[in-house]
């Protein structure tokens, strides 16, 4: 009894101990109870140590139950009937090697337990190859843990704290302030200079002097070195080429400052060189004498100094040339010459031109069944480049080879400031006391690269803080530990290293298991896998780590859940099935799976560089299913599904696809996620997607079930299930996007009708419905407190019907949010997309580190210093951005949005290159902009880089409505692209800085489908502005059987149709977004002779029905369009212009964010019968001015917030000028007016009117008119008048009637700013032309960032505050 008392984990005296075994022995029921808490004290249990035999097959069966003490090696365990196996919690390390596990039918496997935590160290280690000769299990395979009907696993490892957030800012070179990491590479040649101040550690100014290029460069350098502080320290180095065009000044200038090789610096040579400025004593020096030859060199030094807060600091630099190497593809080699002393290198170079170098470094051979063989490379000077290959000292028969070939080299530059100690202390948010020396954690990106994740190991630490751990090494990059302006970007920390170890052994290369798998990857992917069935007992696993787990064949992932069902209590699971506290790291197939199942709980799981999704849902029906403080980070592209590959994979694997087909791998495959939701009904709560080549979460839908699920559900259940809680999740440092609801898979397999593989990404449309039913009502998904920053493309990405967001926060990514709904019509009429209490950051604090794995580093932020940027220098930055609709923007807040010279950033923005429609119902309230200058508001765009040629349909009809003003401080407004004269009228006022115009007015949509046609361009007129038409393409591809054409326009106006071919003979215009009683009056173009059948109906899209509402009857008299009667209306065709003429008016009433009406969607088909061989249909000579109406504003423009109403510093000044002269039949006018903010100043004289604008208050100073009289000979009046305007002055001129065109007086408009030899000349004005024929100038005055400014239009100016001028 003693001997089994000391093994107890008590520690009472042993008396008590004998009393307490006496009871147990007394109650046997206590005895079960101590088992169930800790199973290794079951004292029914065997001891088992079966040694090392890998040909021992073990069977634990019949009740067997047996107590793992000591490590062993089987070929494989099945544990069934009855049979437990436990491991022994000691000490001693227990690992357990085997081919595989199978528990089933009664069989238990337990280490610990959830109340009983096992504290010693225990491994399960899943050995073998793919291409042994074994046969795998049809449902479980090779190298796993199988769980099967009846089977129980219950792994519990120590309870550790899996992963939390730096508290504080972790900086390169683990500084405490400061630390520097500088690199470059081609593109930055010559000298490169470094000044860093010696009391912070701090680099002072840098400067690149090429002087390869250019002996001024040389001359420069020299002059900066002279100029830099004695005392300052020095860090100067080459990169590429320095020495063409040195001279002797600054040859002489660096060997004063103790340099002993600069003098003779040769071409390409690697130099580096460190100092203190006024001690060349202190001087270290590095030269390589490099000529060009293949192969690397280096030129490094180092220097130890210390701060004046007593902090020891190293400065670094490293001049190189590198040289990379890779492998090549494996070739196919079964032509074998026989000739002596190898093959020839040459004899492949015929069969794969192109592929292989002259010189490979190293050689590779194996069987075509992958089995190793031995090879040499054989070279004499002269002769041709040959290899040998052999198998078992015998000459390769029909075998694969491949080269290390180098590349070709390239120059770098490295400086670093660090510390000097080799470790680094980690402040984290939570207590880390179970975080002991020997683990090892990852701190993830902070920045847009997701390869600056970083791991470390846990050091002891006697004077850490609960909350602090000691590591080795020191950062390289920055990680932030703090919120920056308003977001939360602190890195995550994950625990990897568990007590608990089940794992893949591994070989040392890639081996060809799979086709295609060693073109993608060089280290073999075939790991071990544990696989859950339908009808286990129980499992749960927690404080496990699982490591070079799954395997690059479908079905074989770390952890899966294999159509297991309800796993939970509706199951009868009790408790119910979890995995928690688990580390699954460096994996090759995915993180966790979840194949239809349902409730499982996966909580506290920490996801580290997995090949593939990390966190998995399969087939579409997996539901209910909990992802609770999950991380995910380092996730990289597979080969398994389409979804999964990277574009060089969607590429050369298309044995799932249909011969002939071509990927097209940005829309079919590049989607690798950290959390794939194939089915919206499953929970994620408090988990990061912290890194992945693609996308962070991605909720995708299968229209059916696919895989073993079909049938599961009904065909577009996920595009209608309700979300689950999505609720503080965070994502940042994907490439693609931090979170995508959008887009479906491929259902069927691959056909000649559709060539695409099985899964591929498809088009799909998620509307949210009570139970999953488009005819009950809706239910929003909601996505709260949700943070994305430093993604390179999107923060967010939804599409679909009713999805709102509420609290979140999105900062420094390419584009913060797009809201869409469809391309056409909303996928689910009447919903919406709305986002509220939200904050958006252009370009946050967190500037990132400058490293050539950096897609771009140049100038941003509000000071323009570097930065890491999220595409290109010129990519435009956006907030949100306008897509579709209808969207709702509410109390959002913007934060740092500025435009440079040759980027356009803007708060609110359009989706680019759109060819879809744009709902005018799109609004905006309650904005709030902070540091957003008034410039960088909003943005529709200009062609040049990024937008083309802006000429696409959505691009030309972009809308939205400033609900509060709080955007163009015109309460009610519409803001609009500044050419779209479908919606403005003459009091818009235009934003040029936006490219946009502010409006006011009615406005609704009109779909225009052309049948049987694809490539019509369209011209639609307003009538009161003819000279103005807007040309759309259509919004449909060419291979389409119609077109169909999307213009926002004016209600209750007049419009003209014309087409650059003859008109088609059928079309329906469905009029959209229009209220009861809206209408329009439209003239479609058509030839002379055509005759008409045209009808009205009712179409209901989600009920797919049709009901006709009446008929057009010919009308010989215009007036009686007016008239129209239940069941019948007038259409007028007037043949001499060529136009027929319908009034379209809605009659039925509209929901409120609904495109159509209660009823469905009001059409007008048109049938035409369109006489043979007539030419193009283009009436608008006819039309006007014939038809042509006087521009009236039947929405007056509101008036504009002032004063306390405001809620930012900046605002808007309004400036509206006026120069006309007009002749309208016997009326006649001439006038001239200068208006600012509501005040008038009208001149009553001919010649030129001056205003003066305080341009910092927005106040006008002074006011003056000069008659035409005065403006001859020498105009001393002006001259005196323009020198006494005060710097940081608006002047606003206009003239008035006849006036002095030439002349002295110009000479003013110089001073103001005009260009030298400015011409003015009036325009002749008469009839209907829309005339300005005198000039209106504006001008800045003084020192600002625009000195020269003069324009005929209306101009916004980019100061303190900020001005925009409407032109009338």
């Amino acid at each position: 009894m003693g001997a089994m008392a000391r093994q107890r984990q008590d520690t009472l005296f042993e008396a008590v101990l004998v009393t307490g075994w006496l009871v147990l022995a007394l109650f046997p029921e206590a005895t079960s109870e101590v088992a169930a808490k800790c199973p290794d004290q079951n004292p029914e249990l065997q001891p088992w140590n079966p040694g090392h035999d890998p040909d021992h097959h073990v069977h634990i069966r019949q009740g067997r139950m047996l107590l793992l003490a000591s490590s062993a090696t089987v070929h494989s365990i099945n544990i069934s009937e009855g049979g437990k196996l436990i491991i022994k919690d000691h000490g001693e390390p227990i690992v357990l090697r085997t081919r595989h596990i199978l528990i089933d039918h009664g069989g238990e496997l337990h280490a610990g337990s959830a109340l009983c935590p096992f504290q010693g160290n225990f491994s399960i280690i899943l050995y073998g190859r793919a291409d042994e000769d074994i046969e795998p299990d049809p449902y479980y395979g090779l190298k796993y843990i199988g769980v099967g009907r009846g089977g129980t696993l219950e792994l519990h490892g120590q309870k550790k704290l899996s992963w939390t957030f730096l508290r504080k800012t972790l900086r390169p070179g683990g500084m405490e302030e400061g630390g520097y990491f500088f690199e470059r590479s081609w593109g930055h040649r010559g000298v490169i200079v470094h000044v860093i101040d010696p009391k912070s550690a701090t680099v002072i100014h840098s400067d690149r002097f090429d002087t390869y290029r250019s002996k001024k460069e040389s001359e420069r350098l020299a002059q900066y070195l002279n100029a830099v502080p004695d005392g300052r320290i020095l860090s100067v180095a080459v990169n590429d080429e320095g020495s063409r065009n040195l001279d002797d000044l600054a040859r002489k200038a660096m060997t004063k400052l103790g340099s002993k090789h600069f003098l003779h610096l040769g071409f390409r040579h690697p130099w580096s060189f460190l100092t203190v400025k006024g001690n060349p004593s202190s001087s270290v020096e590095d030269h390589i004498d490099y000529h060009g030859h293949l192969g690397s060199a280096a030129a490094r030094v180092f220097k130890l100094f210390r701060t004046e807060h007593g902090e020891y600091f190293n400065v670094s630099s490293s001049s190189e040339w590198v040289q990379d190497v890779e492998w090549t593809e494996w070739f196919n080699h079964d032509k074998v010459s026989q000739t002596k002393g190898g093959e020839k290198i040459s004899d492949l170079w015929v069969t794969y031109p192109g592929k292989i170098c002259n010189r490979p470094l190293d050689i590779q051979a194996t069987t075509m069944d992958g089995v190793n063989l031995s090879t040499e490379v054989v070279y004499k000077r002269g002769q041709d480049y040959k290899f040998a290959c052999y198998n078992r000292g015998r000459a390769c028969q029909n075998y694969r080879v491949r080269f290390l070939c180098g590349k070709p080299v390239r120059p770098k530059l490295t400086v670093t400031i660090d510390t000097n100690v080799n470790s680094t202390v980690l402040t984290l948010e939570d207590n880390v006391r179970s975080w002991k020396p020997g683990d090892t954690l990852v701190v993830a990106s902070t920045d847009y690269s997701m390869y600056q994740a970083e791991e470390f190991q846990v050091l002891p630490c006697r004077t850490c803080a609960p909350n602090q751990v000691k590591v080795a090494g020191k950062p390289l990059y920055l990680h932030i530990g703090e919120e920056i302006d308003g977001v939360d970007m602190r890195a995550e920390v994950g625990l990897l290293s568990r007590n608990i170890v089940v794992m893949g052994e591994m070989e040392d290369k890639c081996y060809p298991y799979s086709n295609h798998i060693c073109s993608f990857f060089d280290f073999d992917t075939f790991g071990g896998h544990i696989k859950f069935a339908l009808g286990f007992k129980a499992t749960h696993l927690s404080g496990v780590e699982l490591k070079h787990m799954g395997q690059q064949l479908v079905g074989q992932y770390p952890i899966h859940f294999h159509l297991a069902g309800d796993v939970d209590e509706r199951g009868g699971y009790d408790p119910p099935t979890y995995i928690r506290d688990l580390s699954i790291h460096h994996t090759f197939s995915r993180c966790v799976t979840v194949h239809g199942s349902n409730g499982l709980l996966i909580k506290d799981v920490v996801g580290y560089n997995s090949l593939g999704h990390c966190f998995f849902t399969e087939d579409g029906p997996e539901e209910r299913n909990t992802f609770d403080h999950c991380l995910g980070l380092l996730v990289k592209s597979g080969t398994l599904l389409p979804s999964d590959r990277d574009s060089k994979m969607c590429k050369m694997i298309t044995e799932d696809s249909y011969p002939g087909y071509v990927p097209k791998p940005r829309q079919e495959c590049n989607a690798v996620s950290t959390f794939w939701m194939a089915n919206p009904n499953n929970n994620l709560v408090n988990c990061a997607a912290a890194g992945s080549e693609e996308t962070g979460f991605w909720f995708i839908f299968h229209h059916v079930p696919t895989g073993p699920s079909v049938g599961m559900y009904s065909p577009g259940y996920s595009e209608h299930i309700p979300l689950g809680k999505f609720l503080n999740n965070r994502a940042h440092s994907n490439y693609r996007a931090g979170m995508i609801i959008d887009n479906g898979v491929k259902t069927t397999e691959a056909s000649a009708k559709d060539k695409r593989p099985f899964l591929s990404i498809i088009s799909a449309r998620y509307s949210p419905h009570q139970d999953a039913d488009p005819l009950k009502p809706r239910e929003p998904a909601i996505i709260k407190h949700f943070t994305a920053y430093k993604n390179q493309d999107h923060g967010a990405w939804l599409r679909g019907g009713d999805v709102w967001l509420d609290s979140c926060r999105f900062a420094d990514n390419g584009i913060g949010l797009t809201l869409a709904s469809g391309g056409t019509f909303p996928y689910d009429d009447g919903s919406k997309q709305e986002i509220k209490n939200s904050l958006f950051v252009g370009e946050s604090g967190n500037v990132g580190t400058e490293m050539m794995d950096n897609r771009i580093w140049g100038p941003g932020g509000l000071d323009h210093s570097g930065r890491t940027l999220p595409m290109g220098q010129n990519f435009p930055i956006r907030g949100i951005q306008f897509y579709d609709g209808p969207i709702n923007v509410q109390n959002c807040t913007f934060r740092k949005f500025v435009a440079l010279e040759g980027r356009h950033t803007s708060a609110l923005a359009f989706r680019l290159n759109n060819a879809w429609q744009s709902c005018p119902h799109n609004n905006v309230t309650g904005v709030i902009f902070e540091d957003v200058p008034i410039t960088s508001r909003v943005f529709f765009g200009e062609p040049g880089p990024w937008f083309n040629q802006l000429d696409m349909d959505g691009d030309k009809t972009s809308v939205f409505h400033d609900v509060d003003g709080s955007v163009s401080e015109y309460p009610g407004s519409y803001l609009t692209k500044e050419d779209n004269w479908l919606v403005r009228h003459p009091d818009c006022i235009d934003v040029p800085d936006w490219r946009g115009a502010i409006c006011s007015g009615r406005y609704a949509q009109m779909y225009i489908q052309a049948h049987k046609t694809s490539n019509l361009r369209m011209k639609i007129i307003k009538n009161d502005f003819p000279s103005h038409p807007l040309y759309l393409e259509g919004a449909l591809t060419s291979s389409t059987h119609y077109q169909q054409y999307q213009p926002v326009v004016t209600l209750h106006k007049g419009y003209t149709i014309h087409w650059d071919q003859t008109a088609p003979s059928e079309l329906t215009i469905w009029l959209i977004n229009f209220n009861k009683g809206d209408w329009i009056r439209v003239g479609l173009c058509y030839p002379r002779g055509t005759t008409f059948s045209i009808l009205s109906d009712v179409h209901n899209r989600l009920l797919k029905q049709t009901s006709k509402t009446g008929t057009f009857m010919r009308t010989l008299q215009m007036e009686k369009l007016e008239q129209s009667y239940p069941g019948r209306s007038h259409y007028y065709w007037d043949e001499d212009s060529g136009l027929l003429f319908l009034k379209l008016k809605a009659k039925n009433e509209r929901e409120k964010f609904a495109f159509c009406s209660m009823k469905g969607c009001e059409r007008i088909k048109i049938k035409a019968m369109i006489p043979k061989h007539t030419g193009v249909s283009d009436c608008t000579a006819a039309a006007y001015p014939r038809f042509t109406e006087r521009a009236i504003v039947d929405v007056p423009m509101p008036p504009k917030l002032r004063g306390l109403q405001l809620k930012s510093k900046d605002r808007f000044l309004e400036v509206k000028m006026e120069s006309s002269r007009q002749h309208f039949f016997h009326l006649r006018s001439n006038f001239a007016y200068i208006q600012v903010d509501g005040r008038r100043y009208s001149s009553s004289e001919d010649g030129v009117q001056v205003v003066v604008i305080d341009g910092r208050q927005g106040h006008v100073v002074s006011q003056g008119t000069f008659r035409s009289s005065i403006l001859q000979g020498i105009p001393w009046q002006i001259f005196s008048y323009v020198e006494a305007i005060p710097d940081n002055s608006i002047v606003v001129m206009v003239s008035k009637g006849r006036y002095i065109t030439r002349g002295q007086w110009t000479r003013v408009l110089e001073k103001l700013g005009a260009d030298r030899g400015l011409r003015l000349k009036g325009k002749k004005c008469d009839g209907f032309s829309d005339c300005r024929p005198a000039q209106i100038l504006i001008f800045w005055h003084g020192d600002c960032s625009n000195p020269s400014l003069s324009l005929e239009q209306s101009f916004s100016l980019n100061m303190d505050v900020v001005q925009s001028f409407g032109h009338t």
